[in-house]
């Protein structure tokens, strides 16, 4: 990558965005250092003004931003970085530095709980007892959220049709799970439609 670190006297904005759900986490700075620092560890390294140092995000909080692509704009003088956080990561504890009203990709992220509760189940958890029932029920119950989404469309009020339409997408999920897919397969699968 051919970044200009001239431009802005040695520093780069860069941009952090969650891969999967593409939010703004942050907005921070990177010197040349900071940069081949992040590339070797596949861990996000800023350049911290007001420390006037290194500093790899998460060294104290061990909610470290993992690298899963970077890329640069038009002028080669700031960083798109796509990571996975591993926790929340503004200072104030929230998910990003941007407070934002609410999760605008809840989904996305229901979808990695669903797929945590298969990874590590937990005693109780509405997902292991579906699971546990296996594929055939899963399949029905996603049937039937799906007639509940119809009559409640047709004749019911908005939040019955809300929370049918909430029923189906979390039990589809279940379902992707269940198969060996993700949200990510059928979105590509939409987008190759469209063209």
């Amino acid at each position: 990558m051919n970044i200009d670190f001239n431009k802005t006297d040695g520093l780069v904005p860069v941009v952090i965005q969650d891969e999967q759900t593409l939010e703004v986490l942050m907005l921070g700075y990177m010197n040349q250092e900071a940069y081949d620092k992040t590339v070797r560890d596949n861990i996000v390294t800023f350049f911290s003004r007001s420390k006037n140092r290194l500093w790899t995000k998460g060294e104290t909080s061990n909610n470290f931003l993992h690298v899963k692509s970077i890329h640069i704009d038009c002028d080669n003088d700031t960083l798109l970085i796509k990571v996975k956080a591993d926790g929340p990561t503004c200072h104030t504890g929230s998910r990003s530095c941007f407070q934002t009203e609410f999760n605008q990709n809840f989904i996305l992220q229901l979808e990695g709980i669903v797929a945590d509760r298969y990874e590590n189940p937990v005693e109780g958890s509405y997902v292991n007892k579906l699971r546990g029932k296996g594929i055939n029920k899963i399949a029905q119950k996603v049937g039937e959220e799906a007639v509940e989404t119809v009559i409640a469309a047709l004749a019911e009020t908005e939040k019955d049709f809300i929370n049918e339409s909430s029923d189906l997408v979390f039990h589809l999920i279940v379902l992707l799970k269940e198969k060996g897919l993700s949200l990510e397969t059928i979105a590509k699968n939409l987008e190759g439609r469209h063209k």
